[in-house]
This record gives structure tokens, C-alpha cells and sequence, in this order.
């Protein structure tokens, strides 16, 4: 069975840091596009940060310069830090797969994605 499983997700101050993790598991997704999503109640699911299979980023405008994605893909595992944080960071974050990884352009879609976690809590309080 083909899992991923976020942790890292908690309450923290304004300006504070958290780091996510995604431990993947049931197949190995070293050749996958790896990403991470976040739905804050009442809004849509927006993009965060993608990272290719050779470690090529891109991040959405609202969290440049202070998430940082990374990935082990012998650990089958991919990482968020996120620093700075604001309470319009607020959010469930999910880690997710495109293990077709076919256009690099797409990794900012949400539907390019074939595998998705359940969601972590991140709550950034003023």
C-alpha cells in the first residue's frame, strides 16, 4: 500500500520555525515530482513548494525566501523548513506526489499530483 505520511505540524509563534516531513512508503518515488499544498479553512488548496527528482525548486510567491523543500530519496522522504512564519501561514499542510513527473511546468498543479497525505496542522498564532 502506497502511503504518505506527514509529521512536523504543531502550534507555533509568529516569526518561529517548523519543519514538515514526508516519509513515503509502499513504492519508491526517487523519480517523482514531490510537493507540498496547503488549505487554510475556507480557502482553496494552494500551492506551496515542489522539488524535482534532481533537486531542481520552485516555491509559491507568498513563501519565497523563507520555506526551503528538500528532499532524501534514499530515505524516501522530503522536507519543508519553514521559517519566518506568519499567521497567514496558517493552514493543513500536504505533502504530494507526481510520480509521472512529465512536465516540470505542471509541479505548481495540484492535479498533476497522483499520491497525497493526510494533512498536517500548522497554526501560527500572533
Amino acid at each position: 500500500q502506497v502511503q504518505l505520511v506527514e509529521s512536523g505540524g504543531g502550534l507555533v509563534q509568529a516569526g518561529g520555525s517548523l519543519r514538515l516531513s514526508c516519509a513515503a512508503s509502499g513504492r519508491t518515488f526517487a523519480g517523482a515530482t514531490m510537493g507540498w499544498f496547503r488549505q487554510a479553512p475556507g480557502k482553496e488548496r494552494e500551492f506551496v513548494a515542489a522539488i524535482s527528482w534532481n533537486h531542481i525548486t520552485v516555491y509559491g510567491d507568498s513563501v519565497k525566501g523563507r520555506f526551503t523543500i528538500s528532499r532524501d530519496s534514499v530515505k524516501n522522504t522530503e522536507y519543508l523548513q519553514m521559517n519566518s512564519l506568519k499567521p497567514e501561514d496558517t493552514a493543513v499542510y500536504y505533502c504530494a506526489a507526481d510520480t509521472a513527473a512529465v512536465r516540470w511546468g505542471a509541479a505548481k498543479i495540484a492535479d498533476e499530483y497522483d499520491y497525497w497525505g493526510q494533512g498536517t496542522q500548522v497554526t501560527v498564532s500572533s
